[in-house]
């Protein structure tokens, strides 16, 4: 590959990448996730052709869930032999999200481009797996913390998500969201109950067999639709319709780093330009905060701006973009931003890793390991364009990012088009005695307990105003009912309180 001579040396480049995971037998040889990270990184090292970690400015990790070390960037910083005194690499930590690997790329590049940063180490890890293994023996780690005022510089801002009604009914995770988002988009498809299983059941063992091919994935049995579909011992019912294998899988120990700095930076340190892969553009953006509040559950008005802006800043078209990569928590999240983007799922390839249910769902860092991967692939087809969409919270915030083995037009382009989101349409929220009546269900779930019995469904509601209402009922006939057949367009009542009946 030739590079133009013209170009900017401020030019943010990726030269090299890293994944590690580490199958610990026990405890005894468990690694913490700042140790995973050090080996990601120097995998990314020896993959940019270097002897090891290179001088970098400044150390950035995507924000750690399953052990609090207040200041993660330092420990990992340490350990790679970085000065980390007050004049030395700065440390810094991204907000909470599964955006945030793809926003923390994006953020990198600016201050690339800007001179703010030469050269930096970015790198996210959990050790999830040992964490809960710990918590289940008894064992308390020895893991290290830093102390109480030793805190990074926060990289990206947090979002609330969840409304204060939402709270009070305990509608706070994501494995009740996304279930709620796919009987909308089931009834939105028009296909019956039978016929939408079966088409999650291809789905997401496509999904499985990706993660076959993929070297860095967690799980590496490919699942038929059958096994994805069929309720058992090891595929327990989880939220109604998604049994465990639709789900996240963040029982990984696991890292990923992508190191990232300018033309300048990467020449001075010879690295070869065949390992160079380019951020072409990116956006970051959200739906509107609260789930509450959103006009639909079956479509992502930000995943159709923020992505298409992506793309227009690259000077493509998705239907140029030959590697994709769609976040893929729950088979909820990969409809919608498919359907979204314009992606067929049923002609196009559209994960290159194998996603959070069998590559690993390291909470915050999987879109790392999907950057990590595209950046292989890119060096082995050098004239393709790639494209990963990276997506936390519920369906809510996005974070796109365009990818070539050449130099973008004009340098790395950003831009949010969040002003435009928030003007898009919403709905209110109905709570207390003015939710009191009649609704019909547009969304619902009902969440299982882990010995396989229905013990509570949740449904999103519309009253005849259009504004919204939550309902939910543990009455053992109500949820054993709502587990069959098509509830969404049934009409409910619910009480002052929100709950439901049929």
């Amino acid at each position: 590959m030739v590079l133009r001579v013209t170009l900017d040396p401020r030019t943010p480049v990726i030269i090299g990448v890293g994944q590690y995971l580490h199958r610990a037998d026990s405890l005894d040889d468990a690694l913490e996730p700042v140790a995973l990270m050090e080996e990601a990184v120097r995998l990314a090292a020896t993959d940019a052709g270097l002897d090891g970690p290179p001088p970098a400015d400044s150390v950035r990790v995507v924000s750690v869930i399953g052990w609090r070390y207040r200041n993660a960037p330092r420990f990992l910083a340490d350990r790679l032999g970085y000065d980390t005194s007050p004049d030395g690499v700065e440390l810094g930590e991204s907000s909470n999200g599964g955006n945030s690997p793809q926003a923390l790329v994006n953020r990198t590049a600016l201050d690339i481009a800007s001179g703010n940063v030469d050269v930096a180490v970015l790198a996210g890890g959990e050790a999830f797996r040992s964490f809960m293994r710990a918590r289940r023996e008894g064992v308390k780690l020895d893991w290290p913390k830093a102390d109480d005022d030793d805190l990074p510089v926060r990289i990206g801002t947090e979002l609330d998500m969840n409304l204060a009604a939402e709270r009070e009914r305990g509608i706070v995770m994501p494995i009740q969201m996304y279930p709620m988002f796919e009987t909308a988009l089931r009834a939105a498809s028009g296909r019956s109950v039978e016929e939408h299983e079966q088409f999650l059941g291809r789905l997401w063992s496509g999904l499985s067999e990706v993660a076959a091919r993929n070297p860095n994935a967690w799980i590496r049995d490919a699942k038929t639709p059958d096994e994805i579909t069929t309720v058992g011992p090891d595929n327990r019912m989880v939220g109604h319709p998604y049994p465990k294998l639709m789900n996240s899988n963040s029982s990984v120990d696991m890292a990923a780093s992508v190191i990232m700095c300018s033309v300048e930076a990467a020449t001075r340190l010879g690295v070869p330009e065949s390992k160079w892969v380019f951020p072409q553009s990116g956006t970051d953006c959200h739906e509107h905060d609260f789930v509450s509040h959103r006009d639909t559950f079956a479509r992502t008005p930000a995943v159709e701006l923020g992505g298409r802006r992506a793309l227009e800043l690259a000077g493509t078209t998705i239907d140029e973009v030959e590697i994709i990569d769609l976040y893929s928590c729950f088979p909820a999240a990969v409809q919608l931003g498919a359907q979204s983007l314009g992606i067929d799922l049923e002609a196009r390839q559209w994960s290159r890793t194998g996603g959070l249910s069998f590559c690993g769902g390291p909470w915050n860092n999987y879109p790392m390991h999907a950057i990590a991967t595209i950046v292989h692939e890119l060096r082995e087809q050098p004239d393709a364009t790639a494209l990963v969409w990276a997506n936390g919270g519920y369906a809510t915030k996005h974070s796109f990012g365009v990818y070539a083995t050449t130099p973008p037009d004009g340098g790395f382009a950003h831009e949010s088009p969040q002003d435009e989101i928030d003007a898009m349409p919403r709905r209110e929220l109905a709570v207390g005695a003015d939710a009191a009546g009649e609704a019909d269900i547009e969304a619902y779930t009902v969440m299982f307990s882990r010995e396989g019995e229905p013990e509570l469904a949740i449904a999103a509601c519309l009253l005849a105003d259009g504004r919204r209402a939550w309902g939910t009922s543990s009455d053992p006939a109500v949820t054993a009912a709502m587990c069959d057949g098509e509830w969404v367009g049934i009409t409910v009542h619910l009480d002052a309180e929100g709950t439901l009946t049929t």
